[in-house]
Parts: C-alpha cells; sequence; structure tokens
C-alpha cells in the first residue's frame, strides 16, 4: 500500500487532483485508515496509469470514468493506442529538433514549416477518443451507469462473470447445444437488462472479442477454466446462427 504523498511523488500527480479523483470515483483509495488517511494499492496505480492515458487523449475526467469502469474496456487495446501516440510525438519532437538545427546551420531564411504540422497526431488522437464510448450502445450504458455507485457496478460485473463461469462448467461440452444456447440467451438478456441493448449483431462482436486474446480472454478462462472465451464465442454463434434460420 501506498500513501496519497507517495502516489503523488512517483506519478506527479498533486495531491489534491489525487483527492479530487476520489471523491468523483475516478480512483477511489484502496483503503482509508481510522485516521482519514488514503493508501492505494497496485490495482490502485494501475488504474491511474489508464487515467493518465485517457487525458493524453484528451478525455474528461468523467469519460475517463466511465470508460475504465465499462465491461468493455480492454487495457491492451488501450495500451496500444497510448504507445502509438507516444510514437507519433516522439516523431514531431525529433521534427523540431531537426528544424532548429537547420535554422542554426543555414539561418532563419530557412523556411520549412512542415515540423509544426501536428495534423497527424491530432488525427489519431479523435480516431483513438472515437474508438471509445462514441457509439449508440456506450451511449446507453453510459445513462445507465450514472448514479451508479462503485459498489453496485461491482456487483454488476461479478453477475456478468458467474455466466462465463456456467460457461466453463459445459465447455466439454458441444457449444451447439441446448444449454450452451441458453447461457448465451442469458448473457445477452444481462448485457440487455445491465449496460446496453445487446443485438445479436452486438453479442457476436462481444463473442469474438471474449475469444481474440489480451485481457477479456485471460479475465474469463481465469474464472472458468481454461477455453472458456473460446467456448463461449462459439456458443454466441450458434445460438445467433439459429435464432436467423429460426
Amino acid at each position: 500500500m501506498m500513501t496519497v504523498h507517495e502516489v503523488s511523488r512517483i506519478s506527479g500527480v498533486s495531491i489534491r487532483a489525487l483527492h479530487h479523483y476520489d471523491r468523483i470515483g475516478l480512483l477511489p483509495a484502496t483503503e482509508v485508515t481510522n485516521a482519514g488517511y488514503r493508501l492505494y494499492d497496485d490495482a490502485a496505480l494501475e488504474r491511474l496509469q489508464h487515467i493518465l492515458l485517457f487525458k493524453e487523449l484528451e478525455f474528461s475526467l468523467k469519460e475517463i470514468r466511465d470508460i475504465l469502469d465499462s465491461p468493455d474496456f480492454d487495457r491492451s487495446k488501450a495500451l496500444e493506442q497510448q504507445i502509438h501516440l507516444l510514437e507519433l510525438r516522439r516523431d514531431h519532437l525529433q521534427n523540431l529538433i531537426d528544424l532548429a538545427c537547420g535554422i542554426k546551420a543555414i539561418g532563419v531564411s530557412y523556411m520549412n514549416f512542415e515540423a509544426f504540422d501536428t495534423r497527424k497526431i491530432d488525427e489519431y488522437a479523435k480516431q483513438a477518443k472515437a474508438s471509445w464510448g462514441k457509439t449508440a450502445a456506450y451511449k446507453e450504458y453510459e445513462q445507465r451507469a450514472a448514479g451508479r455507485s462503485r459498489e453496485e457496478q461491482q456487483k454488476i460485473n461479478v453477475g456478468m462473470m458467474e455466466i462465463f463461469v456456467k460457461f466453463g462448467g459445459i465447455r466439454d461440452q458441444s457449444p451447439d447445444g441446448e444449454e450452451a444456447a441458453s447461457l448465451a440467451k442469458k448473457l445477452q438478456d444481462f448485457i440487455t437488462e445491465h449496460f446496453y441493448t445487446c443485438t445479436d449483431e452486438i453479442l457476436l462482436g462481444l463473442g469474438a472479442m471474449y475469444a481474440g486474446g489480451g485481457d477479456f480472454t485471460a479475465n474469463i478462462d481465469k474464472v472458468g477454466g481454461e477455453g472458456t472465451a473460446e467456448f463461449a464465442d462459439q456458443a454466441i454463434q450458434s445460438y445467433c446462427r439459429k435464432k436467423t434460420s429460426a
């Protein structure tokens, strides 16, 4: 555990800002001592890293909180975006260095304004931002999540993972079976009830994401056993296929 002063020191985020993040539910302290001191564990520090990541992409604090609490948040995808954005900024900085060196060597008549062009960085940041939270489904989720406490959101997330535990319990069966179809429907209904209207198209996309590797696959396989995410995806495909042919 680290104190708020220690977190501020290693992150560069002011103590005042950390207190604000706690108050708005963006970065709740892991524990508060009897004396009122905030303490943060490794999970909280990881969350802080993602908060700073999305601030680089110019998200508001409210948007960041909703994204991090969303069941669709993919840390691997977010990290890839951050790396690419940093690479673009590195290239931009190198261009500015080259320009300055050219001016120093040739003089002020060295006319080259390309180094000041940030359109590539701005466009990527815009695309990265658009990839999070701009769909109708996400807007619906945002409306439903408004006013939910962190405890309520965690309870819902646990309920969703319990469905994957059940998927794991039958993963040695056929994904075309009735029990697998029943769980696929249960998952779809659960998402519709708690997050957003889960159409068959969205459900198929989620299934592919679950089995696509990264955090989602690892987390699902962790609660349901190895191969659960892949089995859930196959069950979802079978379920939607049967609905289409019915």
